[in-house]
């Protein structure tokens, strides 16, 4: 009975340590959640759109297809479709494209883009309130928040194209 309890302690320590983190940087997160303008609702809703379309459709490196895409691909249609916009085929070279904006100062529709390690780049669409529009190697083209904890860990900067 004894070794059961010891037992039980060691799973239930070994879990809340695997589960705990390291704190994010502050960010001023809260300068994202003001309410969307007409404009930016009009716009959220055009990438809605492409979403809809897109939803689910798997992650694959250097896909350009319904049968799987990257995130770079997928930003690059998904800007062309939504907001009748040209776009460069890489995350680097979208990395270059438009002016560099202020946390606080994103909108709906700026790039979002991401250091997810030394040498990889990843990018996707803001769509207000905290959410944007990417491409997940593991679930496809989903919505994830700017507030997770890995994304916000890995935040690098906001485009306006």
């Amino acid at each position: 009975m004894k070794i059961k309890r010891i037992l039980a302690l060691i799973v239930t320590l070994t879990t809340l340590v695997a589960c705990s983190s390291t704190p994010i940087p502050y960010r001023d997160m809260n300068a994202l959640s003001k309410p969307l303008s007409k404009s930016e609702q009009m716009t959220t809703n055009a990438y809605m759109t492409v979403y809809k379309h897109w939803q689910g459709v798997p992650y694959h490196f250097r896909g350009t297809s319904f049968q799987g895409i990257d995130c770079s691909a997928f930003v690059q249609i998904a800007v062309q479709d939504a907001a009748q916009k040209t776009l460069p085929r890489t995350t680097k070279n979208q990395s270059k494209q438009g002016v560099k904006i202020a946390y606080k100062q994103a909108m709906s529709g700026d790039l979002v883009f991401f250091k997810t390690s030394l040498n990889v780049r990843h990018v996707g669409v803001y769509l207000g309130n905290k959410q944007f529009l990417h491409v997940s190697t593991s679930k496809g083209v989903i919505i994830s928040r700017l507030d997770n904890p890995y994304w916000a860990s890995k935040f690098w900067q906001f485009r306006r194209i």
